[in-house]
């Protein structure tokens, strides 16, 4: 089964090459990652998979890549300059910061429903509805949120509701002491030019500009460009892959939220309702047809049905642009759960006409838009059959390559035991571990008994969840064996605990001998297609022919050579990066002229002659 935490994803990452934290030799810097050798691979497959089913699948969609910074008055038609931001909240005791919609998200349910009914209390009270109506008409958790962030996320004079309710801090789990919410603006704000003005006068906003926090705002500026260039008709799309910037106030669960990330959008130009002819797809077509074909890319790339899902936004959660948004959500390991990954929105004509001048006054009216003087074009579309002009609507399917790859990543990652470990050594690991339990709480009570927290070698709290943890997995044993040898490496309550570090090497090398860790990758994502070894690095005459069958499969994939450790090592190595085949040079293929090709998820081996090689790497790997 794929993983069941972050904890996992984020160990073999670090471990294998796929992502590191940013400005590591400096303590890094908060929620900026770099890609190592495999992320960085993996990134590229994501984004070719992508701009392949958008660009190269189909014949109606263009491909552009537009400037990070734009002038700034496209981001305050766009509304971002003003609506961009997000209101803060603050706990007094702790001194912890946190959105004011997570908050809400990370509420129990008890805590919720009093915030539901009180947003319905005069209602309920004079007797307009009842309770139980009013539970009945919002029956899940989702539909309740998407009420109470409408009615409390940024509601100053409301919020000290969230102490008389006793509203929970996630990182603690008790009531909080909770300010009032405060808006922060999202983009990172830079200069064009040197400029040493004070912020706010009209030399500093001349040259202020922003780093794009989506890549929409580009499309749209380009709609006429592409249009011109490439003699379009409706419909038609426009796709993008490139990077965003916003500045999270709580970034987190690794690169799930980033202040830096890669957007793939698509802006999908239609013909409005007005305009329609008998026989064509209205908005609604379009936007259910683009929610389905998105669903099913992710799907053929390996994403279980299981673990994704379809969710129409409430009409409380659209964004101001939106007529209607479907969000295709992942159920994530741990306590991250359901998250969304990509969505879709109908976004009807409301970009274009907010950077188009000349708008009717009837369309401003029903847009909630103001006449826009800056502009010096209209955004709009000559519609030969109709004989008229028109702003088109849009359909927007948007979706983080960033989060994108750490979803494959979750869904690819698989333990199993390949071998039973001794039953003695598993009893023997299991007292060992209730050893650096019992240990552990005598650095915890010292701990506590430390006044300064500055002053303290350990934190109790991180130890009580690693004790809390560590005794749990060791329930599960032999099963739990790669997850207790991630835990003793990477939990903040293990760390400085001498019996932990007397216990990893046992850990990690029964870990090592008994269970195997595989990413099984879709081998269009996988970082490496095949990996070539010869069975012994001390004969010339097999690795001769195993680096020049490396060097021939490199023409058409990414292939490696390697012959650092025995089979059984390269094997497993292979398995925990995800490559799909490994091709083995024996002394038997000095007398047949055929290798060993393994197959990563089921361990089969097969040989394939020299020749027919090539041609059976493309077969498996899907690259026809």
């Amino acid at each position: 089964m794929p993983a069941r935490s972050l904890d996992q994803i984020v160990s073999l990452s670090k471990r294998r090459g796929f992502v590191f934290p940013g400005s590591a030799a400096y303590g890094g810097l908060g929620s900026f990652w770099d890609y190592g050798p495999l992320g960085a691979e993996l990134m590229r497959n994501v984004k070719d998979a992508w701009w392949k089913a958008m660009t190269w699948d189909r014949d109606d969609i263009e491909g552009v890549d537009c400037a990070i910074l734009m002038n700034r008055k496209v981001w305050q038609h766009s509304g971002h300059e003003a609506t961009f931001s997000d209101p803060l909240v603050d706990n007094k005791t702790t001194k912890k910061r946190y959105r004011a919609d997570h908050l809400l998200e990370a509420q129990p349910d008890a805590v919720l429903e009093k915030l539901f009914l009180l947003y319905h209390k005069s209602q309920i009270e004079t007797g307009k509805y009842t309770k139980e109506q009013a539970l009945e008409w919002y029956p899940t958790r989702e539909a309740k949120l998407a009420l109470i962030r409408q009615a409390f996320c940024a509601a100053k004079d409301r919020f000290g509701i969230y102490n008389d309710l006793k509203v929970i801090d996630p990182a603690t789990g008790a009531p909080g002491d909770w300010t009032a919410p405060r808006s922060f603006n999202l983009m990172f704000q830079t200069h064009v030019g040197p400029v040493e003005a004070a912020p706010g006068t009209e030399e500093e906003l001349a040259s202020r500009v922003y780093l794009r926090p989506e890549t929409a705002q580009g499309i749209f500026m380009n709609f006429k460009n592409v249009l011109d260039s490439s003699r379009r008709k409706l419909p038609f799309g426009i796709a993008q892959i490139g990077k965003a910037f916003r500045n999270e106030i709580t970034p987190g669960n690794f690169t799930f939220r980033t202040r830096e990330f890669e957007q793939m959008e698509l802006e999908f130009f239609i013909k409005p309702p007005q305009f329609l002819r008998e026989g064509e797809k209205t908005d609604e077509q379009w936007h259910a047809e683009w929610v389905d074909a998105r669903y099913r890319w992710w799907i053929s790339l390996g994403i279980d049905t299981s673990r994704l899902r379809k969710r129409a936004q409430d009409k409380s959660e659209l964004a101001h642009y939106a007529k209607a948004t479907t969000d295709l959500e992942y159920l994530f390991p741990g306590s991250l759960g359901w998250g969304e990954v990509e969505g879709v929105a109908n976004r009807t004509d409301f970009d274009l006409s907010a950077h188009s001048r000349e708008v009717p006054e009837a369309d401003l009216k029903r847009l909630k838009l103001e006449a826009n003087k800056d502009s010096v074009t209209t955004l709009d579309y000559f519609d030969t059959e109709a004989k008229a002009r028109y702003i088109p609507w849009v359909i927007e399917p948007s979706a983080g390559a960033t989060r994108a790859a750490l979803t494959f990543l979750c869904e690819a990652y698989h333990e199993e035991m390949v071998k039973e470990p001794p039953q003695a050594e598993i009893e023997a690991l299991k007292t060992e571990i209730d050893a650096v339990i019992k240990n552990a709480d005598k650095k915890k009570k010292d701990a506590e008994k430390e006044k300064d927290p500055a002053q303290r070698k350990h934190d109790p709290v991180a130890i009580s969840a690693f004790q809390a943890a560590l005794a749990e997995a060791a329930s599960r044993l032999p099963a739990s064996l790669m997850e207790i040898d991630t835990m003793l490496e990477d939990h903040a309550g293990a760390q400085n605990l001498e019996p932990v570090k007397k216990l990893k090497p046992k850990v990690n090398k029964l870990a090592e001998d008994c269970v195997r860790v595989v990413l099984k990758l879709h081998p269009k994502l996988a970082p490496v297609k095949v990996a070539v070894f010869p069975l012994a690095r001390n004969k010339p005459e097999l690795v001769d022919i195993a680096q020049r069958v490396s060097r021939e499969l490199r023409h058409f994939c990414k292939a490696i050579y390697d012959d650092s450790a025995g089979i059984g090592k390269l094997y497993r190595r292979q398995d925990e990066i995800g490559t799909p085949l490994c091709v083995t040079v024996d002394h038997q293929t000095l007398e047949d002229n055929m290798v060993t090709v393994r197959d990563r998820d089921t361990m089969d081996q097969v040989r394939i002659s020299l020749e027919q090689l090539p041609h059976e790497i493309r077969r498996r790997l899907q690259l026809h």
